[in-house]
């Protein structure tokens, strides 16, 4: 994989990592089971393609994601091959029966495709969903907290965290003593300039990142978890350049401490 960066075009001016092009690379050259593991890193595409579909809104269809827009569309008549949670919601918003009718379309995708991935097989991505499954949830506490709305319509998943964050009256909503890094996403849920709200939630997941794979040195977590730093470093890039350069020069830099790149890239 680290070889074949050196394809990724790169230029001062416009730095770039499709993120497409990085997947259909990872299709040659990972075993299919790796493969369908950072298919998974993709689903979030699909699912807001799929929303943007069966609610037939005006949103460009992102070409990130895995399934191409005539497959969905083909798949809304008559599901069979999408994932199983995605069958459920397309069958159960066509018949007009929510699964949980006091969530939006939006939150009960999402609820479905959580619950999903944290009982996949792989330690890596029940580890990954679950992190971020707590981080939205604790941020979606704070902002049913700063704008009096019920937290039962807005909170994800059926974990400890979850449950403490709808009931709990507490600061902390009682999870200092459950998760280590609650304090610390807290601290950013009060940030109020939005951008550096949503730069530290990235740098926190960064070190999150590097921790989960600090011992993981040829193996498929290291690759799924350069993937999604890719994910970070191209959305600062399409936001603050500057930002998004600093993110990657210093995704470069961990990968030169770990591996031996090829010259031409390293340039």
């Amino acid at each position: 994989m680290v070889a074949g960066l050196q394809d990724i075009e790169l230029d001062t001016h416009k730095l770039l990592l499709k993120q497409e092009d990085l997947k259909d690379y990872l299709s040659y050259e990972l075993h299919k089971d790796d493969f369908a593991l950072v298919e998974k890193l993709y689903l979030p595409y699909d699912n807001q393609n799929l929303l943007n579909i069966l609610n037939k809104t005006d949103e460009p269809f992102n070409e990130k994601g895995n399934f191409s827009q005539e497959l969905i569309e083909e798949q809304i008549k008559e599901p069979s091959v999408l994932p199983e949670y995605m069958i459920k919601f397309i069958k159960a918003f066509k018949e007009k029966e929510p699964l949980y009718p006091e969530m939006s379309s939006e939150n009960e995708l999402t609820y479905l495709f959580y619950n999903e991935m944290l009982t996949d097989d792989n330690d890596f991505i029940r580890w990954w969903h679950e992190l971020q499954m707590n981080v939205r949830n604790i941020l979606t506490g704070l902002n049913c907290r700063r704008y009096s709305l019920n937290p039962e319509h807005h909170i994800i998943g059926n974990n400890e965290i979850a449950d403490s964050i709808r009931k709990s009256h507490a600061k902390d909503f009682g999870l200092s003593n459950k998760l280590d890094y609650a304090e610390e996403v807290i601290s950013i849920g009060r940030t109020e300039d939005i951008q550096e709200r949503e730069l530290a939630i990235d740098k926190f997941n960064w070190n999150r990142l590097d921790e989960h794979i600090f011992f993981e040195y040829f193996t498929i977590e290291r690759v799924l978890a350069f993937v999604l730093k890719t994910f970070m470093v191209e959305r600062w890039l399409s936001i603050d350049k500057e930002q998004g350069r600093e993110m990657f020069k210093k995704l470069i830099e961990e990968l030169q401490k770990s591996y031996d790149l090829p010259e031409t890239f390293k340039k």
